[in-house]
């Protein structure tokens, strides 16, 4: 079963298109000999999911969570920009905080400053 949400697809069993209460679109897919299982063109297509592409598979209470890898990249940048903004810290402060940290690190393990041109 393939239920759809959004960008992301849920596979269970077998390839017959019908409605579900909480999916856009069903559809059945055949779980070949290799545990291989053939995304249908049109989601492909629709979700940008290209040949040697990478999904995510995620395993939730009603099957499987298929999800293209940017989709789930931006998921987390989403959740990190609001953890952020919660926290009241800017985009600039972290990457500043960052660049103290490798600085710090830096000094420790090689004895170099970073504030150094030499």
């Amino acid at each position: 079963m393939t239920f759809t949400a959004g960008s992301n697809i849920i596979l269970s069993e077998s390839m017959i298109t019908w409605r579900h209460s909480m999916a856009k679109e069903v559809k059945l897919g055949r779980v070949q000999q290799r545990g291989q299982i053939t995304i249908p063109i049109e989601l492909r297509r629709k979700l940008g999911i290209e040949e040697g592409g990478m999904v995510a598979f995620i395993e939730t209470e009603n099957g499987i969570l298929i999800s293209p890898q940017e989709v789930l990249a931006m998921d987390a940048l989403d959740r990190v920009g609001r953890v952020l903004r919660e926290r009241g810290i800017s985009l600039e402060e972290l990457i500043e905080s960052g660049r103290e940290i490798r600085g710090k690190m830096v000094k420790e393990e090689y004895g170099l400053d970073a504030d150094d041109d030499d």
